[in-house]
């Protein structure tokens, strides 16, 4: 999985198996999950996402689901880094992931309950605000923040704009380090003209901290690589049942994990990533 990819889940939740499986399928699925608490892997220090103090929009997901089953929330905390994975779900201390890219080997993906794209933030009263893609002249000998090994790194200097930008680094330890915010701290200063990051990222963040800035979905870039993704719960490989459960209550609570989502500030698009969808809270 690139990089980019493993910070984006989630970058980036199993259910309680209610029922007991005859044979070899429950042995292979229904023992391995938590029939008593619906236990979240997760960093304590990846805020808006996730966070220890349980304030991050995927903490407030995770509740969610656990009422709808009746149960206890618990908490297996590690940082969003290498061998998250391996030291969390697999290693059976935990039982689902609340954000996942979708389409990688590490995890079972579950069908995808949001679709969000790279956003480009900058001050809403700012000579930037009417720009909607990174092709935008505009843009050109702006200063423009980026995580270095992003996709919109490769949009930026398609486009002329990787010399004068800002990196931030992409893999560091949220407990120690938070790219995202100091990029906001940058623009708010006028260090950058303008920040690219990841909507679930950046527009949290915009929502509750930066109240002068716009949140522009990048919805308009038509070359590679693609700025949106398909973000699902990641269960255990071969969890075939704890998975269709987990798709079966997204689609039946698809409306208020909405809901909940554009509360936190999330901006959602459609699958295919050319529209901003419209959603009420």
């Amino acid at each position: 999985m690139p990089a980019w990819a493993e910070t984006i889940r989630n970058l980036t939740v199993p259910l309680f198996m209610g029922f007991s499986l005859a044979g070899s399928a429950g042995a292979q699925t229904s023992d391995l999950v938590s029939n008593n608490a619906f236990r979240v892997c997760a960093d304590p220090a990846n805020y808006p996402m996730s966070a220890k103090d349980e304030s991050g929009f995927e903490n407030k997901l995770a509740d969610f689901v656990a009422a709808k089953l009746d149960l206890p929330v618990q908490y297996t905390w590690y940082p969003m880094a290498t061998g998250f994975i391996r030291n969390t779900l697999k290693a059976k201390q935990c039982d689902v992931v609340m954000g996942y890219a979708q389409g990688h080997e590490l995890v079972l993906n579950t069908n995808h309950y949001f679709t969000s794209v790279y956003t480009l933030i900058v001050p809403q009263d700012g000579d930037l605000a009417g720009v909607e893609a990174l092709t935008d002249p505009a843009l050109k000998g702006k200063r423009v923040g980026i995580i270095a090994g992003t996709p919109p790194a490769a949009h930026l200097a398609r486009n002329g704009l990787i010399g004068k930008s800002k990196g931030y680094n992409l893999v560091v330890d949220r407990r120690h380090e938070s790219p995202a915010t100091d990029m906001l701290n940058d623009l708010k200063a006028g260090e950058i003209d303008a920040a690219v990051l990841w909507g679930p990222l950046g527009g949290p963040l915009v929502k509750t901290e930066y109240p002068d800035f716009k949140v522009i979905p990048l919805i308009k870039e038509e070359l590679p690589p693609r700025l949106f993704y398909r973000i699902t719960m990641g269960v255990r490989q071969g969890e075939k049942v704890w998975q269709r459960q987990l798709n079966s209550l997204i689609r039946r609570n698809q409306d208020e994990i909405n809901a909940l989502l554009v509360e936190a500030g999330v901006p959602l698009v459609t699958d295919l990533g050319t529209e901003v969808m419209e959603i009420s809270n």
